[in-house]
Formats: C-alpha cells, structure tokens, sequence
C-alpha cells in the first residue's frame, strides 16, 4: 500500500484559498498513492478559533469529491461539534472514521475553546489496521501503548511548531520503535500572521525506526510504500509485546 503525504503553507484561516492549493497540489502531483494525508486543520491551519476552524458541509464534501475524483482514500484536519478532529474518507468519499484530539494543548489554549475527545479508534485501510493521533497526543505513549497488538500503523496529522521540530522528529520514531508499527507524521510549513514559523519534516518510520520517507521542509506530494509484512515479521522477529505490562505497574 502507498500512502502519500501533502505537505503545504495554509493560508491562515482561509478555506477557500486553501482548497484551491490542496486540489493544484494533487494536480501536479508526479504520483498519488492509495491514501493521501494532509495536516491537522487542513483547510485553516491550526487555530484557537473553534469556530474559524469548523468544518462546513460544503467542506466536507470537497473532500469526499477529491476522495471520489481521484479514487483515493483520503485522511484531513478540521474542527466539528467543538472537537479538533481527523477524519477519513475511502475511494468513494465515504466516512470511515474520525477521531477527536484527547489531548488538548493547554499551553496554547486549546482547551479554552475546544472540548477534548475521550475515544480511540482503530480501522482498516488496504489490508493495514490504522490508529489515529492528532499533534499533541503524540507526546503521550500510553495513548499508543494498549492499541498497538492491533495496529499496524500510527497516523498523526499535526501544526508542529519549527522551534520543537526536533521533539517531533524524535517522538515519532519513539513510537514506532515501541509499537513496532508504521507511524506517519504530517506536519505543515510555512509561518503564521503571529510569526510562528513551520519546518515540515512530515516523515514515515517503518516498524524498526528507519525513515521510509523525510518531506523535509519542502511543499508537494511526496510518496512511500507501506508492507504489512514488515509489522508482521519485525513482531515475530522481537516478540516484546509479551513482556508489557497489562496493567501500569506502578499508580
């Protein structure tokens, strides 16, 4: 399976504008795999306004269309019901899955104006058992830890500031290597109206921590190929989930 990541310079809180770019981007893409995943709060790039970032209906079925038109499955960022949430569409535009952020980033507050998710999910796409994360969650293992004997495959869409892009370099690796899963990091480029500037380094570390792709801070279509073989051997290979607590040990 190929999973293609689009990582781009939103304009700030401009949804329309932002359409125009994701969909030009697609266009000249040299190749689409068979999902493509863009950034948390796609279509505004990240914002403490709930409601700029809410998610209309004509939105939503922009990228069912793109989903449709395309025949791709598709995974994008946007607010709804109060919830910072990542959605997924299949080949046909339909909902498959979306997940609200658990954690909400109190530092930049976020928690002030959006209400924090209390729900994993885990769904299949291609023959591989994907687990959604939005951003912050990422710094939080245990939210990864209990799902992983049944996913293959992290996704996390993120506004990732370039300032901690060394954290989240370092983190996504982490969790692929304790999972021995797939994990795929989307980030945004770019600098907001406030000077908060955006590196990328949108990545995809395969089950032993090796980078499967580095978008680096460039803006495009940048593709990699996924192997469910290689969740399946590296876990026969280290058997080390038989060694985690099923319980914390220490409260």
């Amino acid at each position: 399976m190929k999973v293609s990541i689009c990582q781009f310079d939103p304009v700030f809180e401009d949804k329309e504008a932002n359409k125009k770019k994701v969909s030009a981007l697609l266009d000249s893409a040299k190749e689409l795999g068979d999902w493509v995943v863009f950034h948390e709060m796609t279509l505004t790039g990240f914002t403490a306004s709930c409601a700029a970032a809410t998610l209309s209906a004509a939105d939503h079925a922009y990228f069912a269309e793109l989903a449709r038109s395309r025949k791709i499955w598709l995974s994008y960022g946007g607010a709804q019901d109060g919830f910072n949430k990542l959605f997924t569409l299949d080949r046909s535009g339909r909902l498959v899955s979306e997940y609200s952020k658990i954690h909400l980033y109190s530092f930049g507050n976020e928690h002030k104006e959006f209400k924090a998710g209390c729900k994993q999910t885990t769904f299949p796409l291609e023959g591989l058992a994907v687990t959604p994360m939005v951003c912050f969650d990422l710094r939080f293992p245990y939210l990864f830890w209990h799902l992983a004997p049944k996913t293959d495959l992290y996704v996390v869409i993120a506004g990732w500031p370039m300032r901690r892009a060394e954290h989240w370099m370092t983190l996504l690796r982490a969790r692929a290597v304790e999972n021995q899963a797939y994990v795929i990091g989307v980030n945004r480029i770019g600098k907001e109206p406030s000077g908060l500037e955006y590196s990328g380094n949108s990545m995809v570390f395969d089950p032993l921590g090796k980078v499967a792709l580095d978008c680096r801070s460039e803006e495009g279509v940048f593709t990699a190929e996924l192997k469910k073989e290689l969740v399946d051997t590296t876990r026969k290979r280290f058997p080390f989930f038989n060694d985690r607590l099923k319980e914390p040990a220490f409260a």
